[in-house]
């Protein structure tokens, strides 16, 4: 094998042509299928002919710099929920079979999440064909009148094609027809009527330059790669009843000219689409499918139907195939259905099933890749190695990606929302796979024969078969020299007849001498003629050859001339191609910096945008703290300002109030010590103090049995204004003679916006436990706004407080205590300097008011 490989050359004009302009990218279409139902939710929309858009579902949000981010993909086309699949199949498929029939091979695989529609975009329905039978229906319109006999090519077990002579390819037909096993099934044969549907097209579509002059055989063969094992979906294993043998796999090899193929694969021949199509549904019934969360026959394997057409010319006569191997052009198309990526979180897979979406995931995963390295070895420069021998789809193929032929790809997609990741990725493999270039293969050479051959030679056969019948001469099994020289005989005069009925016939030989001398002397004209016309030939040759030596001379040295000047241009187009490199290298660098550059421009931009958005921001709030500041200092001012006056004044009042307690107190004492003890004191008169500028109450009598005092409300120092009198349901009643009343007032246990949008003044009444266990009341008053949405708003503005103390913790007497008290101790209870004191007086802050006030509780009787 290594000798054989030493001898054979690797083809480099073919696989890898030297000019590198020559490049085609991978094809890459996208189909998106409809939704199963019209309620479910929809996460891809297709915005024109090349781009379609991916956006998050509801619930699945992606942020970033704080924008929602919906994502758009380029592809060579985008085939939209309402295509149909003649129309996929005229755009992507066709130029495949056009260069499968010149002789150029090609690679479509489908590309997909399970459940987006690659089995059927590839196979079909019934009563709508998929790619598969309507690139076999092109192919046998196209060749239909061209095939060869069965069995006039034949296939080796190395990748290669053999022609064979009518004969032996007779005797295989017998042979073939002698065996017992069924054959695949002819044109005139009933069709499977579980497929029919699908073989059914009417469009007759056909390649247009067919090379009428060659003779072609299709042969097909389908395998699948299931856990990365190849198996044949074609081979008939024997019946074993009682023990039966599972599949063996197959391993791949390569050929002299270094291209995979299966070892081993049954390679059927087939002459029409219903014989191909009845031999790839025998095998689809084998492929490996199950059922699954997410798909109710979801492939478990990748499949492969690959499409081998053998071509070879006429020879000169255009009668028979040209027994010259070096002749035949072998080219295949192979129509591949890859299983979908999963999940297994979704499709709750276990032991055979989880298995089986670990090597596809796997498996897709090492074609993802190589992908990525074919990209950057050829975007950058470097020649990393492929990794296509980690799996045994990638180490089929690899031959195409190597420029051995084109390459197309249909990623087909689910547009519902729980697909929403999975859709991701396979868009973002198919915009890497887009920018992979691959090597155009070149043409194949020209056989050197006369075109067109095949009609003349049986425009010829017809115009001979006519001519004989006109003439009543034999129509068929006679030569083409048996015709020619017989209508050379018929040109010589006619032989008169030769029997003698007579001895005395003196006529009849005469007559046949004399013909035969004209004969003679016609046929010597004849060969003379020839003998001339011969020699002048031979001259003519001669002439002809001296002047083709002599040319042939001249274009040697022409040639000689070009192939020099043609060297020294490749190597300059080497030179320039190189420098070419290098700049597009450099362009690319730079683009790259440039597109960083603006990012970041970008960037910045935005943020300067939001940092003076703020910076204004923060100005206007400084501006309007500055004057809500401003208002709330002059308010304060104002309130500290009157709260002060109001201090002093209180003060004023209290220093008053306390000379005068003094005033009192040195009276009392004054009048205990003038006084006689025995007699009963008087209540000091106040007459001097009555005409003093500041009126003060008259104290009550200190007798025992005086008449209860009338409760009167303390009047609010806002009344005349409309109150909202806030008294939560926890107040506790203090029972004391002074009660804060407030008219014309809204009383509400809760605040509310109805109570306040009609009053402008505010007040709520806070109780809470003082320092010395007695109930403190606090009166907060504010004052009711509007706001700018429609609402209120209360500012306090002061607080009052009321407090009730116990004067029977504290008390103090002028006088020694005694437990038995004289007769005249009830009235001596008045001289008491606490007692005289212990009265509650109502002022208002900041009034001009003397010390004389009502008193509005009686005083408090000492404990029998």
């Amino acid at each position: 094998m290594k000798a054989a490989r030493a001898k054979t050359p690797r083809r480099p004009a073919v696989k890898k042509p030297s000019n590198p302009s020559l490049k085609d990218p991978v094809g890459v279409y996208c189909r998106v299928r409809p939704l199963s139902r019209p309620d479910q939710e929809c996460c891809i929309e297709v915005i024109n002919e090349t781009t379609v858009q991916i956006h998050p579902p509801d619930g699945y949000r992606i942020f970033r710099n704080g924008e929602y981010r919906e994502t758009q993909y380029s592809f060579k086309e985008v085939f939209g929920t309402l295509v149909v699949q003649k129309e996929l199949f005229d755009v992507v498929a066709k130029p495949l079979v056009e260069d499968l029939i010149r002789g150029k091979n090609g690679l479509l695989f489908t590309y997909g999440v399970t459940g987006s529609g690659k089995t059927h975009t590839m196979t079909g329905s019934p009563g709508d064909g998929g790619l598969l039978p309507r690139c076999l229906d092109m192919i046998f319109n196209s060749i239909g009148p061209f095939q060869a006999k069965r069995f006039v090519f034949k296939l080796d077990d190395k990748n290669g094609v053999d022609v064979q002579c009518e004969v032996d390819a007779l005797l295989e037909r017998q042979k073939r027809d002698a065996m017992p096993v069924p054959k695949t099934p002819s044109g005139k044969r009933q069709i499977d009527p579980e497929f029919a549907d699908m073989i059914n097209v009417q469009d007759h579509c056909k390649v247009e330059e067919v090379d009428e002059d060659n003779v072609y055989s299709v042969f097909v063969s389908y395998i699948e790669i299931y856990n990365n094992y190849i198996y044949d979906l074609l081979e008939e294993a024997p019946f074993e009843p009682i023990k039966p043998k599972p599949p063996q796999s197959k391993i791949l090899r390569e050929d002299q000219n270094h291209n995979m193929y299966v070892t081993g694969c049954t390679e059927v021949e087939v002459k029409s689409t219903e014989e191909a199509f009845e031999v790839f549904w025998r095998g689809q019934k084998k492929r490996r499918i199950a059922n699954t969360q997410l798909n109710r026959e979801s492939s478990r394997s990748h499949s492969v139907f690959i499409i081998k057409l053998a071509q070879a010319p006429l020879d000169a006569d255009g009668d028979n195939v040209l027994q010259e191997k070096e002749q035949i052009t072998l080219s295949q198309l192979s129509l591949v259905d890859l299983a979908g990526s999963e999940r297994t979180n979704r499709t709750k897979a276990e032991g055979n099933r989880l298995r089986e979406a670990g090597n596809i995931n796997q498996s897709l995963m090492t074609l993802r890749t190589c992908i990525e390295v074919l990209r950057e070895n050829q975007m950058y420069g470097t020649n990393k190695m492929v990794p296509y021998r980690d799996s045994k789809l990638t180490h089929l193929f690899k031959n195409y990606f190597d420029g051995e032929g084109k390459v197309r790809m249909i990623v087909c997609v689910n547009p519902k929302a729980e697909d929403y990741e999975e859709s991701l990725q396979v868009m973002r493999f198919a915009e890497m796979t887009q920018e992979v270039e691959v090597a155009r293969p070149v043409d194949r050479p020209l056989c050197g024969l006369t075109p067109g051959r095949r009609f003349r030679n049986q425009a010829f056969r017809e115009e001979l078969s006519r001519k004989l019948e006109m003439r009543g001469g034999p129509i068929n099994g006679e030569t083409e020299e048996q015709s020619v020289s017989e209508m050379f005989l018929q040109n010589f005069p006619p032989l008169p007849s030769c029997e003698l009925l007579d001895v005395n016939d003196d006529q009849t030989l005469p007559k046949l001498i004399e013909v035969l001398e004209k004969r003679h002397k016609l046929r010597q004209m004849l060969s003379e003629e020839f003998a001339k016309n011969v020699l002048a030939f031979k001259t003519m040759l001669q002439d002809f050859d001296s002047s083709i030596v002599s040319k042939e001379n001249y274009i040697q040295g022409k040639l000689s001339e070009k192939e020099k000047t043609i060297a020294g241009q490749k190597m300059e187009l080497e030179r320039l191609e190189k420098k070419i490199k290098t700049l597009e290298y450099k362009i690319e660098i730079l683009e790259k910096t440039a597109t960083i550059y603006e990012e970041d421009k970008r960037n910045l931009q935005q943020e300067l945008e939001s940092k003076s958005q703020k910076l204004q921001r923060q100005a206007s709030d400084k501006r309007r703290l500055e004057a809500r500041l401003q208002g709330m200092v002059a308010e304060t001012t104002m309130k500290w300002e009157k709260e002060c006056e109001r201090r002093v004044a209180a003060k004023q009042l209290e220093m008053q109030n306390k000379l005068w307690v003094k005033d009192e107190k040195l009276k009392q004492l004054k009048a205990i010590v003038t006084e006689p003890k025995n007699e009963k004191p008087e209540r000091p008169s106040r007459e001097r103090d009555r005409e003093k500028p500041v009126q003060r109450s008259v104290s009550p009598s200190p007798a025992p049995n005086a008449p209860p005092v009338r409760l009167r409300h303390r009047r609010s120092r806002s009344a005349g204004e409309r109150w909202v009198d806030h008294k939560p349901p926890s107040n506790l009643p203090t029972e004391t003679v002074m009660q804060p009343h407030v008219p014309h007032a809204i009383t509400v246990a809760a605040a509310s916006e109805k109570a306040l949008a009609k009053c402008d003044k505010y007040m709520l009444t806070h109780q809470e436990l003082a320092s010395d266990g007695e109930i403190e009341t606090k009166l907060i008053k504010g004052d009711v706004f509007k706001t700018r949405g429609g609402g209120q708003a209360v500012q306090f503005t002061e607080i009052e407080t009321l407090k009730q103390e116990s004067p029977t913790g504290r008390k103090r007497r002028s006088s020694p205590s005694n437990p038995d008290p004289p007769e005249g101790a009830a009235d001596s209870e008045w001289t008491d300097v606490e007692t005289r004191c212990s009265v509650a007086v109502e002022m208002r802050a900041g009034s001009a008011l003397g010390p004389g006030y009502q008193h509005h509780a009686q005083p408090k009787r000492r404990k029998p």
